[in-house]
């Protein structure tokens, strides 16, 4: 089969995202209903920033994961109850955006000025509390206790994730183990539960809910992955945010892991005096790309998002063939290829 080039490859990934969207392009329109339903309050200032959250956009991954997989397993995804904890999904994934900002100190995520930066770490730290507490208080409508079971799980992960970063902050010697143990908390874990609340509510068997459980665990991994590689090769524009942050706030993502394997002694140095400065001021970006380049690092961490992403793709031959479970096996690529 011949191979794409680059370009023609963006453009069918571009396809697929918007085949895939479109597909439950009611649906997600009745999560962003359902959003601005649930961000309501009488509290004037919640009500503000809950709104000014959900009009930030994002992609919506995780209520698409959450819609399709409960469609792909023969459920019924434009149930209320489906859209109902597909938002719920997105409230966790929001509030653990508003946390991460204050923790990275971030001002800007797509495109726009972060709840700290807007209105100080007091009111994020809050907002962020009330957006997870909205959440459960939502799910219990369900009276579910599996799925309740899941969310309970996901939310300490995701909690033991942050802690376990914070210890390994500026350290220039930590294994691609504890990376992914780190990534997988923070990222995979909320992907995975996305992936099996959905086929609860769509009436999954016990190994149809499994193997979209770990579709979920293996794609959140790719995603994170190209996630951490991008934080390199792309621009603050794209990205919606500032690009290459993650070393100056002491975190090591996977091309640096490599790079600091890789045995070039003066790659190593460009990487510890950037961590010693926390600045690009004595070394470049362009400088530490190039190295990460050099030593193959970019193209190693490439490859292993490629390997996680066809091992969610495997886990789907399970399901019976349709449009929904096709579109479930598109999305790791458009996660490998997408630039932001």
């Amino acid at each position: 089969m011949q191979s794409l080039s680059p370009t023609a490859l963006a453009e069918e990934v571009k396809f697929s995202a918007q085949r895939i969207f479109s597909l439950i392009s009611a649906d997600l329109a009745e999560v962003e209903v359902e959003f601005e339903r649930q961000a309501r309050s009488n509290i004037q200032v919640i009500a503000y920033i809950g709104n000014y959250l959900r009009a930030s956009g994002g992609k919506r991954v995780r209520p698409a994961l959450t819609i399709l997989s409960n469609y792909a397993v023969g459920g019924h995804g434009a149930r209320y109850n489906s859209i109902r904890m597909a938002t719920v999904m997105e409230f966790l994934h929001t509030a653990t955006l508003v946390h991460d900002d204050i923790i990275d100190n971030a001002a800007t995520r797509r495109n726009r000025p972060t709840i700290n930066n807007q209105y100080g770490n007091q009111t994020a730290v809050l907002m962020g509390d009330w957006l997870y507490m909205s959440a459960f208080e939502t799910s219990l409508t369900e009276r579910s206790l599996p799925v309740l079971d899941i969310l309970t799980a996901v939310t300490r992960k995701m909690t033991e994730g942050e802690l376990l970063q914070l210890t390994l902050l500026g350290r220039t010697d930590i294994t691609e183990d504890q990376y992914l143990e780190v990534l997988q908390r923070k990222t995979a874990f909320l992907f995975s539960a996305c992936c099996e609340v959905g086929a609860l509510l769509g009436g999954a068997s016990e190994p149809q809910r499994l193997a979209l459980r770990d579709y979920g665990m293996n794609l959140g991994t790719a995603f994170q992955l190209i996630d951490d590689l991008l934080d390199f090769t792309g621009s603050g524009e794209r990205l919606g945010k500032a690009a290459g942050v993650d070393l100056l706030e002491g975190k090591l993502t996977l091309p640096l892991i490599y790079l600091m394997q890789s045995g070039d002694s003066a790659a190593r140095e460009l990487v510890l005096t950037v961590v010693a400065e926390g600045a690009y001021n004595t070394v470049s970006r362009a400088n530490l790309i190039e190295a990460v380049e050099r030593t193959g690092a970019i193209k190693r961490a490439k490859a292993r998002a490629d390997e996680y992403a066809a091992a969610a793709r495997d886990c789907l031959n399970i399901l019976p063939n349709s449009e929904y479970s096709e579109s479930l096996r598109s999305i790791p690529s458009y996660v490998i290829e997408r630039e932001s």
